[in-house]
């Protein structure tokens, strides 16, 4: 839309997520979970009757040996193997249900997140758009999200389920031998010192997998959608190895990741074999046998969780850090939106009141005190070289931005008192950049807030706009799908869809930013005739290249530099021989 967009920022900054306490971030989402705390609370139930079926296990172990050192003991030792028929099944039953539930909570809160997430990138301004890659926000909606996922739902139920099962087990270990309980307690200390170091080195690789993952996602987004000029221009191997170059910044924090993960893991098992050879040392002339087995059997099952808790730790902190780059966007203020004042149906009167704008206040201004006045019902064409400020005035009717100084007014009235909802009706828009959806043609014209328009309306704004002509030829006529940004159709035809769309809104302010530059010269023409019918009673502003489509307009600006130099009709501005002509003259005679 703008001749003077920001360009996009890379990707592959860190994202500054990671350095947010851990403890503010964990606990906004807790407030997403709030929700669901009675499944959460059910989950419970199962994972502690798991727990206190696994505190069984040591018991059984202990009657076995008592069988095997004792045969008349072994003879009421029935009940021993038919308590790991019974007992497992009920555990595994257990096991599914506490999963199961915590899952359900897990995609829950993740629907929920990316609900708000994406609704917030609808709200977002285009100045934010400007400034961010794509691939980055897709990969917040996508990839991060999903980390958070397997922080609720495969991180809790672990934390859950297997925090019930040591601390249950313990308790066995206590009724077996407490002073054996306490030589093994000795390690928890370092234990929790080195999942405590290797939770800040998972955060911090975490948060750099995903600003990664931003780029992959960038580079392969910009890739496909500009197939045909990487075809051309023989750009494959230069998106290649940006791909490959980003892809292994991916590998290496990846593996980094892995690395810091092995590593503590086997530290931590370290640890715990030194606890196991304490427990062998001291218990060789205190326990008897039946009693030794049950507690390394108890300390056995412990160490098991005692990983899986260890390993855990570095999802929760992929998904904390996750949390904390998706919560970074949904803290990004919206559009401001505070107007309350409605318009029916806008007669159409524009004013551009000493309006100044810049992109970027380093960078300067864009446009330098603008005052123009646009009579209701005229048309207004904006002409000037690349970069002169014409698109960026005229987004400044539907705010897609601000103006730093001075003021646009609608019927007299300051656009920014307006709500965004209520000036926006008064307005259509047909662009040289077309944008179409995965949908029929039909529902592309009845598109937003045309969606419930009578078939009868839709069929006219296509009669008009020329496109009954290519749809009669097509299989579903209207109702044909047009592929993703309408890849089926030329860029003609998409270009009067979007005509037809303008025209079956039937707002009072028309903006045509090229709105013909994609026309062949039989299709313009006919073009041009249903444009002058549907611009003949409201305000059109016209942006061109072409000087050819709007020598008829009742006025045209001619800006350079982000100012008005002249303004007048085509035979006055001719006639004036000023920058104007020189445009015309370089346009017509070379």
């Amino acid at each position: 839309m703008s001749d003077n967009v920001v360009a996009s920022q890379s990707a592959s900054r860190p994202v500054s997520a990671a350095a947010t306490p851990f403890a503010v971030v964990a606990r906004r989402l807790v407030r997403y979970l709030r929700p669901h705390w009675p499944l959460i609370a059910a989950a419970i139930i199962p994972a502690s009757i798991y727990a206190v079926i696994n505190s069984f296990v040591p018991t059984l172990m202990s009657e076995v040996m008592k069988a095997l050192g004792d045969p008349r003991a072994a003879k009421d030792a029935w009940w021993v193997p038919l308590g790991f028929v019974v007992l497992f099944p009920i555990r595994s039953a257990m096991d599914v249900l506490t999963i199961f539930g915590l899952a359900w909570v897990g995609r829950s809160v993740i629907r929920d997140l990316r609900n708000e997430l994406f609704a917030h990138y609808l709200g977002l301004p285009s100045r934010y758009f400007d400034q961010s890659s794509t691939g980055m926000l897709i990969s917040r909606l996508t990839y991060n999200t999903e980390q958070v996922a397997d922080a609720i739902s495969n991180a809790v139920v672990v934390l859950i389920r297997d925090t019930l099962s040591i601390l249950i087990l313990v308790g066995v270990m206590v009724y077996f031998s407490w002073r054996l309980t306490l030589i093994v307690a000795v390690l928890g200390p370092a234990i929790a010192f080195l999942v405590s170091r290797m939770s800040r080195a998972f955060r911090r690789y975490s948060t750099r997998i995903q600003g990664s993952m931003g780029d992959v996602t960038r580079i392969t987004e910009q890739s496909l959608h500009g197939h045909r000029v990487v075809k051309i221009f023989e750009g494959q191997q230069q998106e290649q190895r940006q791909f490959e170059d980003v892809n292994s910044r991916n590998f290496r924090f990846n593996t980094r990741l892995v690395a810091v993960q092995a590593f503590g893991d086997n530290l931590t098992q370290y640890a715990v074999a030194l606890g196991v050879a304490g427990v062998m040392w001291f218990s060789l002339a205190d326990l008897n046998a039946p009693t030794f087995i049950a507690f390394i059997t108890a300390m056995g099952m412990v160490f098991a969780p005692l990983k899986r808790l260890t390993n855990v730790n570095a999802v929760f902190q992929r998904g904390v850090a996750a949390a904390g780059s998706v919560f970074e966007i949904l803290d990004e203020p919206a559009e401001a939106d505070s107007g309350t004042a409605t318009a029916g149906r806008a007669r159409g009167e524009v004013e551009y009141r000493g309006v100044s704008f810049a992109y970027d206040a380093a960078k300067g201004d864009v446009l330098h005190e603008i005052g123009l006045n646009v009579a209701a019902g005229t048309t207004v064409a904006f002409v000037g070289q690349s970069g002169s400020g014409k698109s960026t005035l005229v987004s400044l009717l539907p705010r897609f931005y601000d103006p730093n100084r001075g003021a646009v007014l609608l019927d007299g009235r300051d656009v920014r008192e307006y709500s965004l909802r209520e000036l926006r009706r008064q307005v259509s828009l047909v662009s040289q950049d077309v944008v179409l959806f995965d949908d029929s043609i039909a529902n592309n014209i009845a598109y937003g807030a045309l969606a419930g328009a009578p078939r009868a309306d839709i069929e006219r704004a296509a009669e008009a706009a020329y496109v009954a002509e290519f749809a009669a030829d097509l299989p579903q006529g209207l109702d044909t799908r047009i592929g993703e940004r309408g890849a089926m159709l030329s860029g003609g035809q998409r270009q009067r869809i979007a005509i037809a769309r303008a025209l079956l809104k039937n707002a009072p302010v028309l903006i045509l930013d090229e709105a013909t530059s994609a026309l062949d010269t039989e299709s313009e023409r006919r073009i041009q005739a249903a444009l002058a019918h549907l611009m003949r009673g409201r305000t059109t502003l016209v942006i061109a290249h072409r000087l050819s489509t709007i020598e008829k307009a009742d006025r045209i600006v001619v800006m350079r530099d982000g100012a008005i130099v002249e303004t007048g009709n085509h035979a006055e501005l001719i006639a004036h021989q000023g920058y104007y002509s020189m445009l015309h003259a370089m346009q017509f005679t070379g």
